[in-house]
């Protein structure tokens, strides 16, 4: 094992430059570690959110008074001057998102049954407004029932029936369609991320394998020794399946113990399967860039352009759902897109069915491919090599 001894010699010495991807990385990990169990605290709790509104009544009536309490619910309120100037300005500034007018003479109208309106002015397209409208319409049209059903009901007795009516509420339980309550957004946007620190120790490690092996003094050397070549190359794809394995397994382990109340599920074994997978890839990769590089100082430049260049563009740094469909589309060309693309697969499964992973083993498969297609390169551009 002369061979895989040496091989593990010459890794031990990129130790240092492949703790830098695996530091860095780690540190990503843990501050995705805290934010997304911030995140999951929030989660577990629902606040309605309140738009900013300016209310101008030109009256003061126990009605106005009651509708103005009712709609604290959904907004806060802004005092401004009543000068259209200043009112149309904070509406361009958005400290206000909703201006209502009660005209003089509304209640006294609205009590005898008139249809009476009131006058708004608002921030066009804003989704926090409908929230405000709602409230104004279920407000005055249960007053109008109360005032068509009942004569000569007084203001005072209207405001405390709609107070009662509107202060029914409806319970709401969200359930899944099974019983996981797990969240997988942090072993989702690790395994993601891990993609650019694997396949930096991945290259880092390989491509300096490979400078040394292909020494034109030491491969001259290696032909006088006893060892045949078939138990060479035997020793030397040993030595590579082992360092791509322990690579992925530290990776892998280390989110387990950073999220190891949400690691014992079904999910998780999926993304470490998908993450050997891309191992392989990886691996295929470095393989292919190993026989192309030429010197030491290169490898670090081409190993940044190369992992850099496919987490942009793949998902990996920055979401497929901020991708344009040009950039996805070249991006399915990677076969880091497809390794994001069943992470984030993987994250929403919450059954095992074969028509539930499915998507997720064709993702794995053209991950193989990838990886078959880089292998084969990386043989031809070896053969080559060999007869220059």
């Amino acid at each position: 094992m002369q061979v895989f001894r040496l091989c593990l010699k010459i890794l031990k010495k990129q130790i240092p430059s492949m703790l830098i991807y695996i530091i860095i990385f780690l540190a990503i990990a843990l501050i995705m570690s805290s934010a997304t169990a911030n995140e999951q605290q929030q989660d577990n709790s629902f606040t309605r959110a309140k738009s900013n509104m300016a209310l101008i009544s030109e009256e003061n009536t126990p009605l106005i008074d009651g509708f103005k309490q009712e709609l604290g619910k959904v907004a806060n309120f802004v005092e401004l001057p009543d000068d259209h100037e200043a009112l149309q300005d904070a509406l361009y500034f958005r400290s206000v998102s909703y201006i209502l007018r009660v005209p003089e003479g509304f209640t006294e109208s609205f009590m005898q049954g008139e249809n009476v309106q009131l006058e708004k002015t608002i921030v066009p397209n804003s989704i926090s407004n409908t929230y405000i409208d709602l409230c104004i319409d279920q407000y005055f049209n249960t007053a109008r029932l109360y005032v068509q059903q009942m004569e000569n009901i007084s203001q005072e007795s209207l405001v405390q029936y709609l107070k009662s009516d509107l202060a029914v509420g409806a319970s709401v339980e969200l359930k899944t369609v099974s019983d996981q309550s797990v969240n997988h957004n942090y072993a989702n946007y690790y395994f993601n991320y891990l993609s650019y620190s694997l396949l930096s120790v991945l290259i880092l490690g390989m491509a300096a394998l490979m400078l040394v092996f292909y020494d034109s003094e030491l491969k001259r050397r290696n032909a006088c020794s006893p060892l045949s070549s078939k138990s060479v190359n035997l020793q030397f794809i040993l030595a590579i399946l082992v360092f791509t394995v322990l690579s992925c397994l530290i990776m892998v382990t280390f989110c387990i113990l950073f999220n190891f109340k949400n690691s014992l599920n079904l999910n998780t074994v999926y993304f470490i399967i998908n993450s050997f997978v891309f191992a392989v890839c990886g691996a295929g990769i470095s393989f292919l860039i190993g026989n192309l590089v030429k010197s030491h100082n290169a490898i670090p430049a081409i190993s940044n352009v190369v992992t850099l260049g496919l987490c942009f563009i793949s998902g990996v740094f920055v979401p497929l759902e901020l991708l344009g469909n040009t950039a996805i589309k070249i991006a399915s060309f990677t076969p880091t897109y497809w390794f994001v693309k069943a992470n984030n697969q993987i994250a929403e499964l919450t059954q095992f069915g074969f028509a539930d992973v499915e998507p997720i083993f064709s993702s794995m498969l053209i991950q193989i491919g990838f990886a078959l297609a880089f292998f084969a390169a990386a043989l031809v551009v070896n053969k080559k090599r060999r007869f220059d």
